[in-house]
């Protein structure tokens, strides 16, 4: 809890009763739970089931279903009298929500962060208090990504005084940022539940960490059951400007002051930075040119499903920084609220995206990807009713956010006859069509006419810019040429397309006015030049950062290859062919291959290629080396095989064909400045033993906290031996419990619920969660014929 005597907020994440399947009485305030399984939120029920064919190949060949659950917690007597509210951040979906048996509403929409007030429904004392929310997932098919099942994020109850700030009002924009000072502009709204008028000051103190920089105070009265809107003027003298390269953060106290007593208080933290587009000249930040390096993501990770907690985002991100990354696109709907503050701090630009269909439902792959006949469920149903509603709450979430630069609409909404159609085009395909029957190739006047997204569109960015009108609007369009066609891309501040650089220079011709960014791309070094080499083109941003659950091309696999990382956020080669791209800092990295003829550089060619040097004697095989050094020389076993030049190559890595030979293979690249870079394979042994390495070995007895662990199959010298694939079982024995086990292959049909994996490249992902009390966590990995690793944890 975090506690202080003006504004509480209680976290609900531990102490869950769940039952997966009808209850038609759940709802009841004193139905007997006690039968029901015992959870912690975040929770995803569909990745404790087993993969099953039959279930849609686009949401992972997981299950959906029904489920209920029901939390009991207290609020103390002194706090009767105050303001309650439950915040959800992430319900999928359908959820409907009761207090102490009071039905409080439904939500639709499994992404958007959404709130109730339970003022006069709570009890106060000895009397529990008992939420009990519905969760109906049972269209399955309703999404062309993995989804979960459940509540996968955070629940948070939060008392207030009856004057206080209202949810989400508070907003900090940057007006003007200069070396020598920054103008930061703050708005907000107090509301008075209270009978009578109140006198108030409304106050706001910016800290540059515990150091207050600037200040400003309003004074207003507030009509009984009324609200009053209030706005300030923030100075900061030589400020330090948020950017990727420096993410400094500022934290705003907003106080509401009453007869000398504070009675509300709410902290935001913000970064001062202000950014534009041009063009011609693409984007800039603080006033400095700088080409946007991004990545698309989705929300899942793995065996964790959808409940996913902050840490493994961070242990991605990480990685993704180090490769020269410096954006992220939330694709394709709001993410978990812990993501966007891991962006502000570790150095971010965000493209926040709402939605991935409007009215018209997308084809939603169900025996593999782009096998017909498609299933058609999805958020169109709900769009209707909910578009504004769920917009407004993905702003107003995270517009203080100095990472989110961009508001996107929509994702593909202008997929070609999926199902917009127009006459101005007879036949049409996009980027993903292999297979499409030619009559879904054909425009069909039966079909929803293209025309209609753009009175979408404008109603859409009329949404944002009520809310936020600081930021421009963009959405990724799959089909431009129609989208410049019939003004859908009028509406928009920023045009992102999706897998059409061959448009940009032509485009930027036809369109002069128009700022065109690369909304998702692949990763081929010629898509990366078309950016690098014209101003006019600000980014772009892979598709995808990480692999992922869903979208796959058919049983067994369950997920999508496209990341740079693999679900258990182990770097792909891909990732460091990215890396000699995008980092400025000189890197050299060594991968073989026995499949001569298929191995290559881009990504989809890349996945056979291993970090090994284990093959038969006098055998030829590929060497790939990645390395932004302008020369390379390959030795095996200190006789070299070569020098080469990346310059010469043309293609943005080097290759050597070579027989194998045991021992050592070592690449010596030389960079601009003279200076020498390494990355030696050798050859190893027998598998030995197995080697855990624990990323945090003190975790949080909160039941909220996590670490990883890393266990890697090693010979006898501790070499990781990339080719095994050794069962590993693991326990959890202590304060802790085992979340599950991961290993990067998307084949393995393993269910997520075991408690035992085999490794993938020689190596596993073990998830291990903190329970509520101070103790120990043991875990142990073992497997036949190896020696056992084992990990200390202290949970305190």
């Amino acid at each position: 809890m975090d506690c202080n005597s003006i504004r509480e907020n209680y976290i609900l994440n531990t102490g869950w009763k769940f039952k997966l399947g009808e209850e038609p009485k759940a709802w009841y305030k004193g139905f007997d739970d006690s039968s029901w399984r015992d959870v912690n939120i975040p929770h995803d029920w569909a990745v404790e089931h087993p993969f099953d064919i039959n279930c849609s190949s686009g949401t992972g060949y997981l299950p959906g279903g029904k489920g209920y659950y029901r939390k009991a917690f207290f609020l103390p007597k002194k706090l009767k009298g105050k303001q309650v509210f439950i915040t959800f951040d992430g319900v999928y979906k359908n959820s409907m929500v009761w207090c102490n048996s009071y039905y409080l509403g439904k939500r639709p929409n499994g992404y958007t962060q959404f709130c109730y007030d339970i003022t006069d429904f709570v009890c106060f004392g000895d009397d529990p208090n008992v939420i009990v929310v519905k969760v109906q997932h049972e269209d399955i098919a309703d999404s062309r990504w993995y989804t979960g099942s459940g509540i996968y994020r955070k629940v948070t109850v939060t008392v207030k005084d009856k004057i206080a700030i209202e949810n989400n009002s508070v907003f900090i924009y940057t007006a003007k940022a200069e070396k020598e000072q920054a103008e930061i502009l703050v708005q907000m709204s107090v509301s008075n539940a209270q009978e009578a008028d109140a006198e108030i000051s409304a106050r706001h103190i910016l800290y540059d960490r515990n150091r207050p920089v600037a200040s400003s105070q309003n004074h207003h009265c507030v009509g009984a059951g009324g609200r009053v809107n209030d706005y300030q003027v923030l100075t900061v003298n030589n400020p330090i400007l948020w950017s990727p390269d420096n993410p400094c953060l500022y934290t705003c106290v907003t106080e509401i002051e009453r007869d000398g007593k504070i009675i509300d208080r709410e902290k935001t933290v913000i970064g001062i930075r202000t950014f534009s587009f041009d063009p011609d000249n693409g984007f800039f930040l603080n006033g400095k040119s700088m080409k946007i390096k991004g990545v698309c993501v989705h929300h899942d990770a793995g065996c964790l499903g959808a409940a996913v907690r902050k840490k493994v985002w961070e242990r991605r991100l990480k990685a993704l920084k180090e490769m020269g990354c410096n954006a992220i696109r939330m694709s394709h709907n709001p993410h978990m609220p812990e993501l966007y503050d891991l962006c502000d701090s570790m150095g971010f630009l965000v493209i926040d995206e709402a939605f991935d269909e409007w009215e018209g439902v997308k084809n939603k792959w169900v025996k593999g990807h782009n096998v017909y006949p498609p299933a058609h469920y999805g958020y169109y149903e709900d769009f209707p009713k909910w578009h504004e509603e769920d917009l407004s709450a993905m702003i107003l979430r995270d517009r203080n956010h100095p990472s989110v630069i961009l508001w996107s609409i929509g994702n593909e909404v202008d997929y070609p006859n999926d199902p917009y159609c127009s006459p101005l085009f007879k036949e049409a395909m996009g980027n993903n069509d292999r297979n499409k029957p030619l009559a879904e190739r054909l425009s069909d006047p039966n079909k929803p006419d293209a025309k209609r997204l753009v009175t979408v569109a404008k109603k859409l960015v009329s949404i944002v810019k009520k809310h936020d009108n600081t930021r421009p609007v963009t959405a990724a369009l799959a089909f431009p040429d129609l989208s410049n066609a019939i003004g859908l891309s009028d509406c928009l501040d920023v045009v992102g397309y999706n897998y059409m650089e061959h448009l940009y220079e032509e485009d930027h011709k036809r369109y002069p006015n128009k700022i065109i960014l690369g909304t998702e791309n692949i990763h081929g070094i010629e898509q990366w030049l078309e950016v690098a080499e014209n101003d006019f083109i600000s980014g772009q941003f892979l598709w995808t950062g990480v692999d992922f659950l869903g979208e796959t091309q058919g049983w067994p696999c369950h997920g999508s290859k496209s990341g740079l990382l693999d679900v258990a956020g182990f770097k792909k080669p891909s990732y460091y062919f990215r890396q000699s791209l995008w980092s400025e800092k000189p890197m050299v990295k060594l991968f073989t291959s026995d499949m001569i003829e298929e191995a290559g550089g881009d990504f989809d060619r890349s996945h056979d290629l291993i970090s090994a040097w284990d093959y038969k004697n006098g055998q030829d095989i590929l060497v790939v080396c990645y390395t932004n050094c302008e020369q390379t020389e390959l030795f095996i076993n200190n006789r070299s095989a070569g020098i080469k030049r990346l310059g010469d190559c043309g293609k943005g890595y080097l290759t050597w064909i070579v027989p194998f030979e045991k021992g050592e293979l070592k690449a010596v690249s030389i960079d601009k400045n003279g200076l020498t870079h390494e990355c030696v394979i050798l050859t190893t042994g027998k598998a030995a033993k197995i080697k855990l390495t624990c990323a945090d070995t003190l975790i949080s007895a909160d039941g909220s906290d996590m670490t990883h662990i890393i266990a890697e199959i090693v010979d006898s010298d501790g070499n990781r031996v990339s080719h095994a694939r050794n069962r590993i079982r693991v326990t959890v024995e202590g304060e802790g419990y085992l979340m599950g086990l991961e290993n990067g292959d998307l084949r393995d049909l393993t269910p997520y619920s075991e408690n035992y994996r085999n490794a993938y490249k020689g190596r596993l992902l073990i998830y291990v969660s903190s329970g509520c009390k101070s103790d120990l966590i043991k875990v142990t990995a073992e497997s036949d014929g190896l020696i056992s690793g084992e990990a200390v944890i202290e949970c305190k």
